[in-house]
């Protein structure tokens, strides 16, 4: 089974962060998708939180090295595995609705402090907000 990971922030395509990160090679698109969650604008990038009624936009990615790709993106998202309670994004695998119909499990990043008076993005799609595509 292929190990995937989703993007739905300034990890996907147009801002080329993978890239700069050096994990580009290490990634290959299997296309975008939803996940059940809230999506809300922190000025720079945005966070995503559980919610069970709404829907983030993405990309999914197949990782071809798990360990680098997971590591790399661990240390952007200021996620410590052995201390999760003061990380800054906690990584967990969740359900992914495919464009094309299908379910998928994939690793994505949910903030974990305080998201103060951040806007809403009730889209729930990033790139529109930005207008970006």
């Amino acid at each position: 089974m292929a190990e995937l990971v989703f993007f739905y922030g300034t990890l996907m395509t147009p801002f080329n962060r993978t890239a700069q990160l050096r994990i580009d090679h290490d990634l290959v698109f299997r296309g975008r998708g939803t996940i059940a969650a809230a999506l809300f604008d922190l000025g720079i990038y945005p966070a995503a939180v559980p919610a069970p009624d709404s829907r983030v936009c993405g990309e999914v990615y197949e990782m071809t090295n798990r360990e680098r790709v997971l590591h790399a993106l661990d240390e952007i998202e200021g996620y410590r595995p052995g201390d999760p309670a003061t990380s800054l994004y906690i990584r967990d695998l969740v359900p992914v609705a495919m464009a094309e119909g299908t379910r998928v499990q994939a690793w994505a990043y949910f903030y974990n402090a305080p998201l103060g008076r951040a806007e809403r993005i009730e889209s729930g799609d990033y790139l529109e907000h930005l207008k970006v595509r």
